[in-house]
């Protein structure tokens, strides 16, 4: 049925209104997006939390929130929330600096160590006022380690050869396409060593150890929080809860303190892709930047 003048008017009247209201709320969803990326911090008792989650692949985020919260001050202590199998030695030598830093210049940090903190994980926790797992948090794995795929008997079966031009006999050291020599070895290995000897000392000073307490304890092996507890790499037991109320005890907080942490800011169209696709640049990022000496657990079965 053929609609009247009227009625073609009040229908395009309502797609314009309709079309408006959309555009009004892009306009919304953009600005909210591109708000700052950190909640307010108000004038009360705060506690600002910062997160460590996955591989410790880069130390600028965690450096920076450390910073800004320690310089602060409405922000009376800060909760570490360390849920990490560690990473890149340097990365993870960086955000221990600044921890301990931080606990320097008179500002508490607590530990809150999630379902695993091990390896880099446990070095960027040293350096705390307070370091607080779970009885079944693991932990520990004080060690590095290097790894290198050998791929040429892949290579030859596919008839693939490959070429390398080098000066200076280390330089190709650790390449996929060939096997290790024994100097190569031993290069590494002293390598090793050395960054290992850096994390023991690190443990030694931070958990008041002899050398050889450390030593001994500092053979990658993991832990549970409950272990770890007993034989001095953590000061107590506790949840995420528990590491709060720590936090603002040391901080010099009356009664429940408030909670601040940064939110990740996204464009609206990172968000609306991100909610269809998933979020995989992590990812991406994590394997591009993985360093190759590491304080980190190994995975199992590997």
């Amino acid at each position: 049925m053929a609609l009247s003048r009227s009625g073609k008017w009040a229908l395009g009247i309502l797609g314009a209104l309709f079309i408006l209201f959309i555009i009004f709320w892009v306009f919304i969803i953009l600005f909210i997006s591109r708000v700052d990326d950190t909640t307010r911090i108000g004038r009360g008792d705060n506690v600002a939390v910062v997160e460590i989650n996955g591989v410790i692949t880069d130390s600028e985020k965690v450096v920076r929130q450390i910073k800004r919260y320690r310089d602060n001050r409405n922000v009376y202590a800060i909760v570490l929330r360390v849920d990490s199998p560690g990473g890149g030695v340097a990365a993870s030598q960086e955000i221990y600096e600044e921890v301990k830093k931080t606990v320097e210049n008179g500002k508490p940090i607590v530990v809150s160590m999630g379902a695993v903190a091990a390896s880099g994980g446990y070095y960027v926790s040293l350096p705390a006022s307070s370091i607080v797992a779970n009885p079944g948090t693991i932990t520990g794995s004080v060690g590095v380690i290097s790894q290198f795929f050998h791929i040429e008997e892949l290579f030859d079966k596919l008839g693939i050869d490959v070429t390398t031009i080098k000066s200076g006999r280390f330089k190709d050291s650790g390449s996929s396409f060939r096997e290790m020599e024994e100097f190569e070895k031993s290069y590494w290995q002293d390598l090793m060593d050395d960054v290992y000897e850096q994390f023991v000392t690190a443990v030694a000073s931070a958990r008041a150890f002899d050398l050889d307490r450390a030593y001994e304890l500092a053979e990658g092996r993991i832990y549970t929080g409950r272990q770890a507890y007993e034989i001095g790499l953590i000061d107590t037991l506790g949840t995420y809860e528990d590491a709060i109320r720590i936090a603002a005890d040391l901080g010099g907080i009356v009664g429940d303190p408030d909670i601040i942490r940064e939110r990740p800011r996204r464009t609206f169209w990172e968000s609306f892709f991100t909610s269809i696709v998933g979020d995989y640049s992590d990812i991406k990022d994590a394997y591009l930047k993985l360093p190759a000496v590491q304080y980190r657990m190994p995975e199992p079965n590997k």
